[in-house]
């Protein structure tokens, strides 16, 4: 029948595409209310599947803020609605979508941790925590915002390569095919995540790199963050416990790995989670036992290819089935189960009728 997506400004193609792509293959109409932040390319996806040859009405783009997501969610022809989002938006599309009898999956924030073992290839982690905390400016729910190195040694090590590392950074305009990332979406979404920086500052965090205050030569008013590094926070701290969505990493330090295991496991958001290291048997009993929707192993952003599905646990997702692959055929089609018999009356007994059907 009829079903919608709505979908963030962060990944404005891949998302929408997560969502109609299949929807539309199993035998759907799709309406997608994209981020009113960046609407061209979902309209620009509309164009090509019409230029591909898909009837008018197959896909269609839907512009609005609150509006058109309440009406999406009440209309009574619309039977299911997928959402990626912040988590209190989630719940309440989850909640109401539900409430007015619609299948729903809402996928919410995150605060992915990097578990750091005392055995890791050093100098492989800092390369990936740098590209995974800090690329796309942070604002993606699979970023490592969170790294916990296991022991002092580990902790003080991986503080200060990540320290150099950070220097090596280049924040630039989207064009500049040199930059590692440019600016966050608006000017209101740099403030607040300044603010998170103050809020660590007044925590008690120790703020070893300051991206507050940086100044882009030639574009002065950009909405650009220098990468930024706390260590020494604490899971009692508000700054830990919110997701920034920008280029801020945090260290976390655990003398154990039960202490490490817990850090992820025991937060709100349970998205994603990597952890590093050479030992097997480590690795395997760490994503046994995590609390966490997608584990990576050496992996710092463990976004599953396609034909697996994408999905969190707690805070991160609400409703029970994944994102796209076979998840996705499951969500976006309803099952329905046919018994038949092609009785002869001879062999009829008078009392089947009262008999539940069976092999026999």
């Amino acid at each position: 029948g009829v079903v919608a997506g709505i979908t963030p400004f962060n990944f404005p193609g891949m998302i929408p595409m997560w969502m109609f792509g299949v929807a539309i293959a199993v035998g759907n109409t799709f309406i997608l209310k994209p981020s009113e932040r960046d609407p061209s390319l979902p309209v620009r996806l509309a164009e090509l599947m019409m230029e591909a040859g898909a009837p008018a009405g197959v896909l269609n783009v839907v512009h609005g803020d609150k509006t058109a997501v309440d009406a999406i969610l009440t209309h009574p022809l619309i039977h299911a609605v997928s959402f990626v989002g912040s988590s209190d938006i989630a719940h309440y599309v989850y909640q109401t979508g539900a409430a007015n009898h619609k299948r729903v999956q809402a996928m919410g924030g995150a605060k992915n941790h990097g578990i750091v073992l005392p055995d890791a290839d050093m100098d492989q982690v800092v390369k990936d925590l740098a590209g995974a905390a800090f690329g796309s400016a942070g604002e993606r729910c699979m970023a490592l915002p969170v790294v916990v190195p296991v022991g002092a040694k580990a902790a003080d090590t991986l503080r200060e390569r990540m320290i150099a590392e950070m220097q090596t950074l280049r924040v630039g305009v989207s064009t500049d095919a040199g930059a590692h990332y440019g600016p966050v979406v608006t000017a209101q979404h740099k403030a607040r995540v300044e603010g998170w920086i103050d809020k660590g500052v007044a925590e008690g965090a120790e703020l070893v790199v300051d991206g507050r205050g940086f100044s882009l030569q030639g574009h002065e008013n950009g909405y650009f963050i220098g990468p930024s590094l706390f260590d020494h926070v604490t899971p009692e701290m508000e700054a830990y416990k919110e997701e920034i969505f920008g280029p801020v990493l945090q260290i976390v330090r655990a003398e154990t790995f039960e202490q490490a295991l817990a850090l992820p496991s025991q937060h709100q958001y349970g998205n994603g989670v990597a952890i590093f290291t050479q030992n097997g048997r480590a690795a395997r009993d760490f994503a046994a036992r995590v609390n966490v929707g997608m584990v990576g192993i050496n992996v710092p952003i463990p976004v599953p290819v396609a034909y697996h599905t994408f999905g969190g646990w707690k805070r991160s997702a609400f409703g029970d089935i994944n994102q796209h692959g076979m998840e996705g055929v499951r969500f976006w089609t309803k099952t329905k189960t046919v018994t038949a018999r092609w009785p002869d009356s001879a062999l009829e007994h008078a009392d089947s009728a009262f008999v539940i059907p069976t092999m026999g």
